[in-house]
């Protein structure tokens, strides 16, 4: 017969899940929320720290969380990323 499991108080579990991209995420937040109505932030393709599919996932994720209304375009080499008036 194997073992019992180990057990922990619950305090020491973990109570959230950082994510790999939440540094580019609360970056790219906190820049659009100083963003003037009718701007869009430019991001080159090569400084995202992963694909743009998985940032662009990640960050509407993030904009559901706080309620936040985002809308996306790409090209070639850049992200486009701008608040959605309300």
């Amino acid at each position: 017969m194997s073992k019992p499991f180990k057990t922990t108080l619950r305090v020491n579990v973990p109570h959230g899940r950082n994510s790999k991209h939440r540094l580019i995420i609360a970056r790219l937040i906190s820049e659009l929320s100083q963003l003037k109505d009718g701007s869009a932030l430019e991001i080159p393709l090569k400084d995202l720290p992963d694909s743009k599919e998985k940032i662009r996932s990640a960050l509407s994720r993030a904009s559901r969380k706080t309620g936040r209304k985002l809308a996306t375009s790409t090209d070639a080499t850049r992200l486009f990323i701008w608040n959605v008036s309300k």
